[in-house]
């Protein structure tokens, strides 16, 4: 592994294209392979600005899903290998990017003393072997997917038939994937789906070779450790083996946000810290039982690499997680939606996230998929939808229908930030005849569904000059709250630099240290469930919620802590966390249901 960060999945099309910009450096990032109708576009721009034929794949075809991924990441993977014949062989020169590879690896890379010794080197026989010697280190970073495993509608023939489980959209996905020349991951997300899980189970990419190797590996992206242990017990059993953990904040991150009942990031970091030996054994039992099964004897556990991901946003903080969880890597998201070098951001949405305020950045209500999801206020979508609602036509036309899940008005599902639905809703709504103060709470919690399938699709569009005749170009965006620290467009060059703490990108004392960020958006997440639940409050209700505080006073002490082991910070950061977990702490014990 080249870099010890990597670049996670951003919404549909922000990495849609990441690794033909990045990877050529050994800079790992995620595909979304959600949307085939993006991809397809996406195929046929790179096809025209490389010049390759380009042999459009229809919704008339068979498997179209299906094969216009599988054709994607087969371009995306020989686009990528002849950067790297191409970089392997430039002339070590200010700006190539030969030399630009070298200057962006960590200085803990073997490569790195080789690359200082290069350049100091006056002999001209030895400064060509050591040049040689640096070829040999250039690697792609790799070129993972993500599927939401969740986003698994069933699709249906002409004639109305429902298809082939086979053919859902997870499972045509996971296909595409699959059946790619990629050697790489797929990062499932969103909790998890047997139907999903049992189907790769069956396909042999995904099995153990005879040199302990795999052809195509599996990431499983969760919130928490008991999470990670039921879905890899689940796999395990099916003969399947999770490569890698990628454990992302309950809310400090961007797009959808899973939350946990009140585990913070730190603790739950702690768990998997504590517990990688035992969690590593007690899977390979279940899984060597089962390919003892088939006759196939494997002696020893492959290896599992763990990553976390969620509002890092400091050098410290890299270094911190990498050394005190002995985690293998960090992933940086949304500040790398300021990167054009790196990401696909419309003009206009980067100049709105660039001179943006805390308040534009809010958890929201707006997924159709009920769960909580990071928004943006200054994005053209969420203007697009409140114009909508100012015209008496909230909702959105619904065209390509991945989140369609809602079966209040009919066996055929339709999504809820569809037009049609909130019709619908609103008719069912004013019927109610409700005061105007709970009236309007309720149209508002209707009304807040947005487009994502186009609202996430549409910046690649724009920022290609793809876009199509009567084509909305509103752009959702979801961008972690995080990202407010960050105030500028950046270079790559920058970036870099700033995750391995060349230069300082924020220069902003007022940051609280990230552990502390994600415990305020705890305590303030749990006091809107509060809000939203006092008029109709249960046991249930009640019980929750002293879970969760429970948990959070938990993970407080935790801090308490470990701010006594926060040696590389600097003296402002740590001075700051005890007040900062006092004033949590007060809080959260304000927050309680009325009686």
């Amino acid at each position: 592994m080249t870099h010890s960060f990597h670049i996670p999945v951003l919404g549909l099309a922000f990495s849609i294209d990441s690794p033909l910009k990045v990877a050529r450096f050994g800079i790992s990032s995620v595909i979304s392979i959600v949307d085939d109708e993006l991809i397809e576009r996406i195929r046929a721009y790179y096809c025209k600005i490389n010049k390759r034929e380009y042999l459009p794949i229809t919704k008339k075809d068979h498997d179209y899903r299906a094969n216009r991924i599988s054709s994607y990441l087969n371009l995306v993977s020989k686009l990528v290998h002849e950067q790297m014949e191409n970089i392997r062989t430039q002339f070590f020169e200010e700006g190539s990017e030969i030399e630009r590879y070298f200057q962006f690896i960590p200085e803990s890379h073997p490569a790195k003393k080789i690359y200082y010794a290069m350049i100091s080197e006056t002999n001209n026989v030895e400064k060509a072997k050591k040049k040689q010697s640096l070829r040999s280190f250039i690697e792609a970073g790799d070129i993972d997917v993500n599927i939401m495993a969740k986003v698994d509608k069933v699709n249906y023939a002409k004639n109305g038939d429902a298809l082939e489980e086979k053919f859902s959209d997870a499972l045509a996905a996971l296909r595409g994937f699959t059946n790619s020349n990629l050697q790489s991951s797929v990062i499932l997300s969103a909790g998890m789906n047997p139907r999903l899980y049992s189907y790769l189970a069956e396909l042999p990419a995904f099995w153990q070779k005879k040199d302990g190797s795999f052809d195509k590996k599996l990431t499983l992206k969760v919130s928490d450790y008991r999470s990670a242990y039921i879905q890899a017990k689940f796999l395990a059993k099916k003969g399947i083996w999770v490569s890698e953990f990628r454990v992302e904040s309950g809310l400090n991150c961007g797009g959808h946000a899973f939350a946990t009942d009140g585990l913070l990031l730190g603790p739950i970091l702690a768990e998997f810290k504590n517990k990688k030996q035992a969690l590593q054994q007690e899977l390979f039992t279940s899984y060597r039982q089962y390919w003892s099964q088939k006759d196939i004897c494997i002696e020893h556990a492959p290896p599992i690499k763990y990553t976390v991901q969620g509002g890092v946003g400091t050098a410290d903080e890299h270094t911190f997680l990498l050394k005190h969880y002995e985690f293998d890597a960090v992933g940086w998201g949304s500040p790398f939606l300021l990167v054009p070098e790196a990401t696909t951001v419309d003009e206009e949405t980067l100049a709105a996230l660039t001179s943006a305020t805390a308040d534009d950045f809010y958890s929201s209500g707006a997924s159709p998929l009920g769960v909580p999801f990071n928004n943006f206020r200054k994005s053209s979508s969420e203007q697009l939808r409140l114009k909508r609602i100012k015209e008496g036509k909230p909702g959105s036309p619904c065209k390509k229908k991945y989140l369609v899940s809602n079966i209040e008005y009919g066996s055929t599902p339709i999504c809820t930030a569809s037009r049609a639905y909130q019709h619908l809703k609103i008719k069912e709504l004013e019927a109610k005849k409700l005061d105007p103060v709970r009236y309007e709470k309720e149209f508002s919690e209707i009304t807040e569904k947005t487009c994502l399938c186009d609202g996430l699709a549409a910046p690649a569009y724009l920022k290609y000059n793809i876009l199509k005749p009567k084509e909305k170009d509103a752009v959702a965006i979801c961008p972690g709250p995080n990202t407010v620290w960050f105030k500028n467009k950046f270079s790559l060059d920058q970036m870099i630099n700033h995750i391995y703490g060349r230069t300082d990108l924020i220069q902003n004392e007022d940051r609280p240290f990230f552990f502390i960020n994600e415990l305020r958006l705890y305590v303030a997440h749990i006091k809107k469930y509060v809000e939203m639940n006092t008029a109709t409050v249960n046991d249930k209700n009640i019980k929750y919620l002293e879970k969760f505080k429970t948990q959070l006073m938990e993970g407080i002490n935790y801090y308490e802590q470990l701010k006594n082991e926060l040696y590389d910070f600097s003296s402002h950061i740590i001075a700051g966390i005890p007040e900062q977990l006092k004033n949590a702490e007060k809080e959260l014990a304000q927050i309680t249901f009325q009686n």
